[in-house]
């Protein structure tokens, strides 16, 4: 059974189909989902989903790009959402310099403040870092407590081997299918199978053979096809150990 711990079933993406498609996810041995919000309207959505679906977990913050839309009476009920009983992380949080390399500091300062609230909370966070590798690794190595899973890892091969040596996840999506994913191969190959979450960032990143299309939970079978093929696993040993990684991580019990 499958945990796509990243998954934006809050996002537009899905007006027209949420309800069917949520409800069919089980055909596909989709077992659970987390869904982390960006901003506090979408935090807000994924929790009342989380609310209404048994099998939906809400993650809380603010995402980097949606950094203008942060207030701080905003970031108070984000803090109050954080508390609530199907809230396991606070995410999506970090670093983006992609799209915005104007306001560093401002981007970092937020990081921080979201992970104190996590490690107040005694929750993991899911860290978004893109084009930022070596301030989110500086940041979160300031942190000894601090736990949880860098989304879409896209960093180097050293600096994997840093994030595993201080007890952290990485987390695999779509892109490992793709024909240039070199980098990725490298991480995968030495990320150890209990360290490692698999994820859709639906409506994103679909995988190959689906490339293009809008994603869902039930596309997660080709990442995990992909992983039990670099690491010499079934696809179903793979479903199985990452799910129990996610639980771990995110203080999920199963049945």
């Amino acid at each position: 059974m499958y945990f796509d711990t990243h998954a934006h079933y809050d996002d537009g993406a899905f007006d027209s189909d949420r309800e069917e498609l949520l409800k069919s996810l089980g055909e596909s041995g989709v077992e659970l989902i987390i869904d982390p919000g960006c901003d506090l309207l979408s935090s807000r959505k994924a929790l009342e989903l989380a609310e209404r679906f048994d099998f939906i977990y809400a993650a809380v913050g603010f995402h980097p790009e949606e950094l203008d839309k942060y207030s701080r009476e905003g970031y108070g009920e984000i803090c109050s959402m954080a508390r609530h009983s199907k809230c396991v992380a606070i995410g999506e949080i970090g670093l983006d310099y992609y799209w915005d390399a104007s306001h560093k500091e401002e981007q970092k300062k937020l990081f921080r403040r979201q992970i104190e609230l996590a490690l107040e909370l005694d929750k993991p966070v899911i860290v978004h870092d893109r084009e930022a590798h070596g301030d989110c690794l500086e940041i979160v190595s300031a942190y000894p407590g601090l736990r949880g899973v860098f989304h879409c890892y896209s960093g180097s091969a050293e600096m994997a081997k840093e994030l595993l040596k201080l007890g952290w996840y990485l987390g695999f999506d779509g892109p490992i299918t793709y024909k240039n994913a070199r980098k990725a191969m490298e991480v995968l190959e030495l990320c150890p199978m209990d360290r490692m979450l698999m994820e859709t960032d639906s409506p994103y990143l679909s995988p190959v053979p689906m490339r293009g299309q809008r994603n869902d939970s039930s596309k997660l079978r080709y990442v995990a096809e992909k992983i039990a093929q670099v690491k010499g696993l079934s696809p179903e040993e793979t479903a199985a150990l990452t799910l129990a990684n996610g639980c771990r991580l995110f203080g999920i019990k199963g049945d």
